[in-house]
């Protein structure tokens, strides 16, 4: 039954303004906290939050990069939207970053944009920027509001389309004269009826049972673990089904945490820089069963290559993503929990696959993730795993981009869900730092550790003042190896050595900026260093920057070399 969307009024006790409204709304949707930058267009909307004070809280940062990395690293932790408030023009410009990272992982966001007068749209007025234009590539949807009365419809549509199906980020622009509006009648709050926009959550059952037909049939049978598990909350489910079949699990890197790390049926990452046992499991494998991952370059590799003996099954909610990069012979639209609960219930007969497993297990005997210990200096990998051992695998860990995120990656192992914060399609720099804002904000009792690069950390580190500003116990762990360390890495494997504007010659002394923020400050350069103060800078009730001089040539290994396959990797632990 087609149900059209009401539209009532009731009369004010008080004159409203149409930024008023827009917050009573964003308080009735479950909003806690705002994550914003004042500007012109926004004035109004920022006089309601001073009125609504104590209803919501705002945080303000020094950049619109920054607050909206921080609104993710919420939605990834909480699994509500995180949502955003910046002015016209410039202020919705410095957004588009971070509207592109949440797209392309699928985050759920609700971007909210100042925009000049209607009566001036399209003049090229001051601050004015063609948001509608700009973002409809790189969002779920976007609105710009026309009528206050449209504002209750349009706040709802855009909660209801950024948390449900694949998530992702909705973009709502208010003209200014539409926030300073005052209203004497208030519109009610409406129904929606979005007949263009009804996700699949319940597979069929058709589908279902083809792939519990084939499981007994396989010899050489493996799962991949993406997002779409985490979105779904489906990693108990994910665990039983793998453990009732005794199938072995490979994850994507922003899949890590859906299957535990230390399980014997866990391969680990696989991918550019994934362990070896789980690159030859998706590549020998005769049946892959795809929960939630997109199949993208980095984890595939050459296409030609990429699991050529398998059937392949693919769980996956939107149903664009299926067949488009790997042909699939079980496509299954649907909710991954939904999906892992039917199949529970369907699939009684399981592979028999014992050498399979033996043969994985031996694979991750000989050939597991290596380093070399320097004496005198520090091995990035080893931070890692002492960053691991003093928060004993329990800490949410945000990365930025690069070689300490593959590390982290690596060797910061994760055995529950939720725990993991990275950019993974976009792969943004200056993710990082704001990103562990976020997640900290949304789980304020948990450890939440910023592994970041150098580099990276210098693009949002003015986020500092909002860490003092509110003491929040972010730990931030600086990778410091003075370089651009993986466009450095590829320089030296596939330019021929040509280190070309690589090497960062000059830095900030860390220490002293951290302290120039209120914020304490650590060196550390060597291990035994880090062994004796680590434990107690974790511990420390307040925030925190090390920064840790690590050797500044290592490289990430194994990796995949563009346009090989799965089984090409160089750098694999030697014999």
């Amino acid at each position: 039954m087609k149900v059209e969307a009401k539209l009532e009024f009731q009369t004010s006790t008080a004159p409203k303004t149409g930024a008023d409204l827009l917050i009573d709304l964003l308080i009735k949707e479950g909003v806690e906290t705002i994550f914003g930058y004042p500007g012109g267009a926004v004035l109004p909307i920022y006089d309601a939050i001073y009125r609504a004070r104590g209803s919501i809280n705002h945080v303000l940062f020094r950049h619109e990069q920054g607050m909206i990395h921080a609104a993710e690293g919420y939605a990834r932790i909480t699994g509500k939207p995180g949502v955003v408030i910046g002015t016209s023009g410039p202020g919705a410009t410095n957004l588009v970053t971070g509207i592109t990272d949440a797209m392309m992982d699928s985050l759920p966001l609700v971007v909210f944009t100042g925009q000049v007068a209607r009566s001036v749209i399209g003049t090229d007025a001051f601050q004015e920027a063609d948001v509608m234009a700009i973002t409809t590539p790189i969002t779920k949807h976007n609105y710009q509001v026309q009528s206050v009365a449209d504002l209750p419809r349009i706040v709802k549509e855009a909660f209801h389309i950024a948390s449900t199906g694949r998530p992702g980020p909705v973009l709502v622009d208010v003209p200014k004269d539409i926030s300073s509006e005052v209203l004497s009648m208030v519109p009610e709050e409406v129904s929606i009826h979005l007949p263009g926009y009804q996700p699949t959550y319940k597979p069929n059952p058709l589908q279902i049972r083809k792939l519990a037909d084939a499981l007994p049939k396989a010899k050489k049978p493996v799962i991949l673990a993406g997002a779409g598990v985490l979105h779904s909350q489906a990693s108990d489910e994910l665990t039983t089904f793998a453990e009732k079949h005794n199938i072995p699990v490979a994850t994507t890197l922003l899949g890590l945490g859906t299957f535990p790390a230390d399980s014997p049926l866990s391969l680990g990452m696989g991918g550019m820089h994934g362990t070896y046992a789980a690159n030859m499991a998706l590549y020998e494998s005769d049946l892959l069963i795809n929960f939630g991952a997109r199949f993208d370059d980095r984890l595939t590799g050459n296409l030609k290559h990429f699991a050529p003996f398998a059937k392949v099954a693919h769980i996956d909610i939107d149903p664009a993503e299926i067949g488009k990069n790997v042909p699939t012979q079980i496509p299954i639209v649907a909710d991954a929990k939904v999906a892992l609960t039917m199949l529970l219930n369907e699939a009684d007969q399981s592979p028999e696959c014992g050498e399979w497993r033996e043969k994985l297990a031996q694979y991750k005997k000989d050939f597991p993730l290596w380093y070399n210990l320097d004496p005198n200096g520090m091995s990035p990998q080893w931070l890692i795993e002492a960053i691991h051992k003093v928060t004993e695998g329990e800490a949410i860990v945000a990365t930025d981009v690069g070689q300490h995120q593959m590390w982290a990656a690596q060797y910061y192992t994760f055995n529950k869900p939720h725990r993991w914060i990275t950019s993974g399609g976009l792969g943004t720099m200056g993710f990082g730092f704001p990103a562990a804002i976020g997640a900290q904000m949304a789980a304020p009792d948990a450890t939440v550790v910023a592994i970041v690069g150098d580099a990276g950390f210098q693009m949002t580190l003015q986020e500092l003042s909002v860490i003092y500003e509110r003491n929040l116990p972010v730990k931030i762990i600086i990778v410091n190896n003075g370089a651009l360390g993986m466009v450095r890495q590829w320089q030296e494997l596939q330019y021929d050595n040509r280190i070309s504007e690589s090497i960062l010659q000059t830095q900030p002394d860390f220490v002293k900026l951290a302290e120039s923020y209120g914020i304490r400050g650590a060196k550390i350069d060597n291990q035994e260093d880090l062994v004796a103060s680590l434990p107690e800078l974790i511990a420390y009730d307040g925030p925190v920057l090390i920064d840790c001089r690590v050797l500044q040539k290592e490289k990430v290994f194994p990796m995949i070399a563009p346009g090989k396959g799965l089984h090409e990797m160089i750098g694999v632990k030697p014999q």
